[in-house]
């Protein structure tokens, strides 16, 4: 069990305090205190390594079994003695342009807060860093580590869609540049940027409801002092959510303005190609009528024949090159 536990500590009255190391006696202690919780930190503990917690903790084998496989969408369910609740944090690799989401659950009831971590991006080290740097606020319960944590991972959303904007504003640029790019590059790079934002909005869209709901009345273990607190956290993820739905909408836009230049550069193409065509028709026809063997033909006789032939095929080729130059074809 130790492989797995990230931290384990009693918070009495806002203030750290080492308890007893048996996760029962523990919570006893914090109950019994009053003004403490128990906040046990875990990371991708296996079904064995988390057997003890459910029975110390008394949690829903549903929830569990949400909180092992790990693969869930961003929820808040209620259950009979706890709370369970699943974010998942965002990461973005600059270097690589792609967007990472891994999971966060918790598990929050009478005086005991259960995190459970799976991948990286948790920004659960530093929330508890900073919350016991403000004990003001860990005097609030568990409530307080739920919001702390929602309201860090929230936060992270407006960081990596403001990241992804930039990014974007590079794509647009390189997309509507005078010279273009390579146009077998940028479609997939769109598609590629288009599914990060996808990955993204899983991840941040179904947080939503959560939210609201524990910002609202008749969620148990939330008290109705940090209600605001949640509101707040809501507003934050309402404008990281259009932040990302803008994004998707720009990507559709730059990506149906990218397959347009393209259809219009092979407009282009189409009637340069005609153009010189219909040049290199024109001796060639000429050049077809001189093959044939008729007999009859007086100018094959004369001294002038084949200069004139040439200089109307040159002369007609100019004049077409010069037409189809003057109305944009070349």
């Amino acid at each position: 069990m130790p492989c797995v536990i990230v931290d384990c500590a009693i918070y009495r009255n806002g203030r750290r305090t080492e308890g007893p190391a048996d996760f029962s006696d523990a919570l006893d202690e914090a109950r019994a205190a009053g003004d403490s919780f128990l906040w046990v930190g875990l990371h991708e503990p296996t079904e064995e390594e988390f057997d003890l917690v459910t029975s110390e903790f008394n949690l829903h084998p549903l929830a569990v079994e949400d909180a092992l496989k790990a693969h869930q969408r961003p929820k808040l369910e209620v259950y009979n003695g706890s709370l369970f609740v699943v974010l998942k944090p965002v990461t973005y690799d600059d270097d690589a342009d792609t967007v990472a989401t891994g999971e966060l659950m918790l598990f929050v009831g009478d005086s005991f807060v259960v995190t459970v971590r799976h991948g990286e991006g948790s920004p659960l080290a530093q929330v508890r860093q900073r919350l016991e740097h403000e004990p003001e606020v860990l005097r609030h319960g568990p409530a307080s580590v739920l919001y702390a944590v929602c309201d860090a991972v929230v936060d992270h959303y407006t960081e990596v869609a403001a990241e992804l904007q930039l990014d974007l504003e590079e794509l647009e640029a390189e997309v509507f540049a005078p010279l273009g790019g390579d146009n077998r590059t940028i479609a997939s790079r769109i598609y590629s940027f288009k599914r990060q934002v996808l990955e993204f909005r899983r991840a941040s869209a179904p947080l939503a409801e959560p939210v609201t709901r524990l910002a609202g009345v008749g969620v148990p273990f939330v008290p109705e002092r940090s209600q605001p607190f949640f509101r707040d956290v809501g507003d934050h993820l309402t404008r990281a959510n259009e932040s990302v739905e803008g994004l998707d909408r720009l990507l559709s836009d730059i990506l149906s303005a990218h397959l347009a230049q393209m259809g219009v550069q092979q407009n282009d193409d189409m009637r340069k190609i005609s153009a010189w065509a219909a040049m290199a028709a024109v001796p060639t026809m000429i050049a077809g009528v001189y093959g044939m063997n008729f007999t009859h033909m007086w100018e094959l006789r004369q001294p002038w024949g084949y200069p004139a032939a040439v200089l109307v095929m040159a002369g007609l080729v100019f004049w077409l090159y010069r037409l189809f130059k003057r109305r944009g074809w070349l």
